[in-house]
């Protein structure tokens, strides 16, 4: 029987940096529930995996590749592998919340 959830049901609420909860994983791909409080910290992602990511509630800055990308809800966006990005700034009311689906090339 299939269990039905919802995206925006007990949400966390971190004081710094993000939550991470999977959701599904499958064929290489995986899909998270991302949480951010309003205090990113400073990680320079670059990931072996493409990753494609929407931003469900709030707003949110990120440097892709060494530009600045502003986002509010419903905004999305393809990251490739091994492109560099990191979170710069994000809201507290409401707080961000985000569906991340990475896409490996292999199975992990």
């Amino acid at each position: 029987m299939a269990t039905v959830r919802n995206l925006f049901a007990d949400l966390p609420t971190p004081t710094s940096g993000e939550c991470f909860e999977q959701l599904a994983a499958c064929r290489g791909v995986r899909i998270e529930r991302i949480v951010s409080s309003d205090q990113p910290e400073p990680v320079l992602y670059e990931q072996e995996q493409d990753e494609w990511v929407c931003l469900l509630q709030g707003r949110a800055q990120l440097l892709i590749a060494g530009d600045p990308v502003e986002l509010q809800a419903g905004d999305h966006v393809f990251i490739a592998a091994h492109v560099p990005h990191q979170v710069l700034e994000t809201s507290s009311d409401p707080p961000c919340l985000w569906l991340a689906v990475h896409i490996h090339p292999h199975e992990p």
